[in-house]
């Protein structure tokens, strides 16, 4: 077989979609669309670190930086809210063993989600839409500056991503709780006390007075318990996005119709508190959350075996949803108006804090992996490492920012863009990912595809770590020297640091690029149009599972 007839048809013939429920199809649709866009981020990031070492022809400033407010959107909300998203709509209904609520609904999300996205990248591609933080303060509405059009499409856009990321949540908290027919109604009250983490909580505290555990079987396994409450920050999340949204679009409208009110207004520093309570929801709240959920759940899988401390984990969790409600002033310590004692309480001692419960994650993780030695060394547990190491690079790098001394050192810099959030997000996140999307391919497609090249696998793996870890040290290195982010810089005193980086950000695309040949050589692309095309079982069916994955946690 060519290369041309193996890309076209797959490896051993590809995919079979004959015996994929609408579960599964749904799943791949999220994950195809999300890695789509992951390469469509990539190859921003990519354009912007070349421009940064010299000027892209026919790029101008206005288009650099309408691709950097576009950048995180397709990043963050367009590849990694999309995955994650797939693989939270399959895992919830897999591991309680009953049907998802709704396969509309699951579609309606991917669907309404992809939409936003694209609009969003178009108001920059188009327009130059170029608010640089997205729907930072000052609200970009002055049309000296932007497209009015711009402006509309990249709100609407905005919107109907955060109306996906509802519906998603409306999908999986009627999953958890409604009852399949056939099926013993579960009482609402034991569902919500384990949800939240309280059932392990009451077990730690019965354990410490000497008493019987509260309950010795948690209905609800301990990732399902992470992502119920990771969707609580995403919940929030989105209403606090989606209103700056609408608030941007009312004082878009109050230009153009001349209704006479200022944006001054509305209290910048008011603004800019709950911008970042909510913003800070998917750094500090929701990534740490769904992450450390799927650590559990990937060690789980791996290993075979019952979680460590899986109580503490519980509890754990459950702190977690306080601290991530508490540590946004952390991005305000620069905010002369700010309180001092916000900047201390919430910015300095509070935000220290998640050293612990992530600290927390990390041992848990690793202890089960421990304890099940010898393992081998499969591209799950080869990525979850990478994962794991990238979080214990960007956590502390966030928790020296989070100084009131050194964030007038680091403040704005390259620092925080590269040693911290890109560590975060490219090795920490998307290794995390990585690992769950090689562990769900056989069950997403029933087994019926073999990976193609082992080989490939390995060089995704070294590409993605070294490169995601050296271009953070690299603009880690900019940032300390006083690189600035959200910048142009034409005169090249920091090229020592940019043509390292820009090096390291070209492994990064070449990782991506020989993942999703091996993807495409496996599956087929006649097996990735199938997955888009409505399934021949007309009625969802609960997918056989490995006895690994069934184990409580």
């Amino acid at each position: 077989m060519n290369i041309k007839e193996l890309l076209i048809n797959g490896n051993n013939g590809g995919l079979d979609h004959s015996g994929l429920s609408p579960l599964q199809k749904v799943t791949l649709r999220f994950v195809v669309i999300g890695l789509i866009f992951y390469g469509v981020a990539a190859i921003e990031g990519m354009i912007m670190r070349v421009h940064e070492i010299k000027p892209v022809p026919l790029l101008s400033d206005e288009h650099f930086f309408a691709i950097m407010t576009a950048h995180p959107i397709v990043g963050i909300f367009g590849s990694t809210y999309l995955i994650v998203f797939g693989a939270f709509t399959f895992l919830v209904p897999y591991l309680m063993k009953k049907p998802v609520f709704s396969i509309k609904i699951a579609n309606f999300t991917w669907g309404i989600m992809t939409l936003g996205t694209v609009l969003v990248w178009l108001s920059g591609f188009i327009y130059h839409y170029a608010p640089l933080y997205t729907i930072y303060w000052p609200l970009p509405v002055d049309f000296s500056q932007f497209h009015i059009a711009g402006g509309i499409i990249f709100v609407i856009g905005v919107a109907l991503i955060m109306i996906g990321t509802l519906a998603f949540i409306v999908n999986t908290y009627a999953t958890v709780f409604y009852t399949p027919k056939g099926q013993k109604k579960q009482p609402i009250k034991p569902l919500l006390m384990s949800a939240f983490g309280i059932d392990g909580l009451l077990n730690i505290i019965n354990k410490i007075r000497g008493k019987e555990p509260y309950i010795k079987d948690p209905p609800l396994s301990l990732p399902i318990v992470a992502i119920f409450r990771g969707t609580v920050d995403t919940f929030l999340d989105a209403l606090v996005i989606l209103t700056a949204g609408l608030l941007i679009l009312f004082f878009i409208f109050n230009n153009l119709f001349q209704w006479g009110l200022h944006y001054h207004s509305v209290d910048a520093l008011l603004y800019k508190n709950i911008f970042w309570w909510g913003l800070d929801l998917i750094a500090d709240g929701l990534v740490l959350i769904y992450v450390a959920g799927t650590w559990y759940l990937l060690a789980m899988l791996i290993t075979g075996r019952n979680l460590f401390m899986q109580n503490i984990a519980r509890a754990a969790l459950l702190l977690e949803l306080i601290v991530s409600w508490a540590v946004w002033s952390h991005h305000l310590l620069s905010d002369q108006p700010q309180p001092e004692i916000m900047k201390l309480a919430s910015g300095e001692m509070i935000t220290a804090f998640e050293l612990i419960t992530q600290g927390l994650a990390f041992f848990i993780t690793l202890t089960t992996l421990w304890l099940a030695r010898p393992l081998k060394m499969s591209n799950e547990l080869k990525f979850l490492l990478g994962g794991l190491l990238g979080f214990a690079l960007a956590v502390p790098a966030g928790i020296i920012q989070a100084d009131l001394g050194m964030n007038r050192l680091l403040h704005n810099t390259q620092w925080v863009a590269g040693a911290h959030f890109h560590v975060a997000i490219l090795v920490g996140l998307t290794m995390t990912l990585y690992s769950a999307i090689y562990i769900l391919l056989p069950i997403l497609t029933n087994n019926s595809v073999k990976l193609f090249s082992q080989r490939l696998a390995n060089w995704h793996f070294w590409l993605h770590l070294i490169g995601g870890i050296g271009m953070g040290a690299f603009m880690g290195m900019a940032g300390i020297d006083g690189m600035l982010r959200r910048h142009v810089y034409t005169e090249g005193e920091f090229m020592l640091y940019m043509i390292p980086a820009g090096i390291c950000g070209a492994m990064l695309l070449a990782a991506w690029v020989i993942f999703m040949f091996n993807i495409i050589a496996t599956i087929g692309i006649k097996g990735l149009i199938g997955i888009f095309k409505p399934s021949k079982i007309d009625k969802e069916v609960i997918v056989p599972q490995p006895a690994t994955a069934m184990q409580k946690g």
